[in-house]
């Protein structure tokens, strides 16, 4: 695997860490900035909303540059942004920078993912696409947990502080270690990108990966008051349990890479079914702990980390061109939204199981978008009825010659159905 990869995975990782740093500061920001709790957790929406409909324009605006270049602005634009988080004296300024590092990680998310199908061979773009996720599962894994640490010693500026350490390291690390590569050919011109998005199938696999991320994040977005609330575990164990969740990501975004290039489609089919019965089975016994523990655990294994899986199938159906790989995390940021907002919803109307089932009900819904797919793959797969005796064509050297080929001069070949 090209050392480049895994210094995109840094980068991604300086990324994930400054999207989940408020909800670990949620009381400490509150005061500094003189805000309710709810006001700040708003500020977790910004991220996500200026992901999802910003980072497509940012790509855009930087789509003509080579894409190590490309990754530099990206890292100013978000460092910009970090650094007026850590300097913030008002709500409102914090609120734009939350903007500002929103649009800039999705559109990094996406030219990077674009990159790492550029540095290698189409047969290992699914283990490359996992190894820089790396930064995704490990940004959940010690990213959060570490942020929160440094902000409840220091101060919650401090924590934006060592984020901006970070980002800056990995701005160096990609300054030296990346090759200077050519724009990738879906990138040429914006309508070539925007082309590919009249074709429903790419559509149909966006919207898959939407539900895989609803489904979990439904669930993820509770677990703290379903472990404390229902199942009875204590405030202090419930990191630990998160830190369960997150070595179960990274394990699984390792399987999952090694199986996402020959086997994308049955990952997912697999990933959705299990995590559906992971859900139900949480619901149904959340406040046994033996239960829930396995569950969350499960939960990990079979959520997030089908990223790869995800990525490679868009790929297939799309390009990979970066504004495809932005529009693709954009779909999964609106999963997050759709499973975190409705899922409170549903507690509010429904309690703490609530969630859970709603989880479970959108992995239901991932599958359905999976049938045509596994449909085609099904008549891809059927074999050819065998031609009537009566049609069978001439043996070879019974054919009549024809006019200026002598009877043994071998025939047209039937062009590839493949570009």
């Amino acid at each position: 695997m090209p050392r480049a990869v895994h210094l995109l995975a840094l980068g991604i990782f300086a990324m994930v860490t400054s999207e989940f740093v408020v909800a670990g500061l949620m009381p400490q920001m509150a005061d500094g900035l003189g805000a309710t709790i709810p006001e700040i957790g708003y500020l977790i929406t910004a991220f996500a909303l200026a992901m999802a409909f910003g980072g497509p324009f940012l790509t855009v605006a930087v789509m003509r540059l080579r894409p190590k270049t490309a990754l530099m602005v990206l890292f100013a634009v978000f460092l910009a942004g970090n650094l007026l988080a850590a300097t913030a004296t008002t709500y409102g300024a914090m609120l734009a920078a939350r903007i500002v590092t929103g649009v800039a990680s999705q559109a990094f998310f996406g030219v990077s993912l674009s990159l790492c199908a550029q540095l290698t061979r189409p047969e290992l773009r699914g283990r490359a696409v996992a190894v820089a996720l790396n930064g995704l599962m490990l940004g959940t894994l010690l990213g959060l947990p570490l942020s929160t640490l440094v902000g409840e010693h220091f101060g919650w500026r401090a924590a934006f502080w060592a984020i901006s350490a970070l980002a800056a390291l990995a701005a160096l690390c990609t300054a030296v270690g990346i090759p200077a590569v050519e724009r990738a050919a879906e990138s040429g011109s914006l309508r070539r990108e925007l082309a590919v998005f009249k074709r429903r199938k790419l559509w149909l696999t966006l919207s898959t990966s939407t539900f895989v991320i609803g489904a979990t994040f439904s669930a993820f977005s509770y677990l703290n008051p379903v472990l404390t609330g229902l199942t009875g575990f204590s405030a202090g164990a419930v990191p630990v349990l998160l830190i369960a969740y997150g070595a179960a990501t990274v394990a699984g975004n390792w399987v999952v890479g090694r199986l996402a290039d020959r086997h994308a489609v049955p990952v997912l089919l697999w990933g959705l079914a299990l995590n559906a019965l992971f859900l139900a089975g949480f619901a149904l016994t959340a406040h046994l702990p033996v239960p829930a523990v396995a569950f969350t655990v499960g939960m990990g294994l079979v959520g997030v980390t089908m990223n790869p899986a995800m990525v490679t199938r868009v790929q297939r159906a799309g390009n990979a061109g970066p504004l495809v790989n932005t529009i693709h995390s954009s779909c999964i940021t609106l999963g997050i939204v759709i499973g975190s907002s409705v899922g409170g919803l549903a507690v509010g109307g429904f309690g703490l199981r609530a969630p859970l089932w709603l989880g479970a009900a959108l992995a239901v819904v991932g599958l359905v978008t999976l049938v045509p797919d596994l449909a085609r793959r099904k008549t891809a797969a059927a074999p050819a009825a065998p031609a009537s005796p009566e049609r069978l064509p001439a043996s070879p050297e019974r054919l009549p010659a024809s006019p200026g080929r002598p009877s043994d001069a071998p025939g047209p070949i039937a062009a590839s159905s493949r570009p």
